[in-house]
């Protein structure tokens, strides 16, 4: 039950996120979901640096190095590392915080949603959190 109520969930964020996104095409919306998806293929080509380097410093100082940050990813965000498919769903604004909702599916199949806490910053904008939102049941 609680898979079937997960997989309805995700349904409807690609629809409301297909709305939000063409809404917010004139805005920021493609500039975030650049960044996020230039991140999500240097994590498949293993080019820990490049991905390390769309982090915002927040997260470049917990981790320090390229590497370390990398096999964080790799043990923890396994769906992010190598994801089958990722589409953008809703961006909302919470206070100064803009958040992006990111749904992925993994190699096995399973949905994931993510929110990534994105920031502005000179070199552009940086993630500067990724919150798993939702995932199935394990079988």
């Amino acid at each position: 039950m609680k898979q079937m109520l997960l997989t309805f969930l995700i349904v409807i964020g690609f629809a409301v996120g297909a709305g939000a996104e063409q809404n917010g095409k004139d805005g920021v919306a493609p500039q975030i979901e650049a960044v996020i998806d230039q991140q999500m293929r240097a994590f498949q080509s293993d080019d820990y640096v490049a991905a390390f380097g769309y982090a915002a410093d927040n997260i470049r100082r917990m981790f320090g190095t390229a590497e370390n940050f990398g096999e964080m990813v790799k043990r923890g965000y396994p769906m992010v590392h190598r994801p089958a498919e990722v589409r953008f769903g809703a961006m909302r604004q919470d206070g100064g915080a803009v958040w992006q909702r990111v749904l992925v599916r993994d190699g096995a199949g399973a949905f994931f949603a993510l929110d990534y806490l994105m920031v502005p910053t000179e070199a552009g904008w940086r993630i500067a959190a990724v919150t798993l939102v939702g995932a199935p049941e394990s079988a």
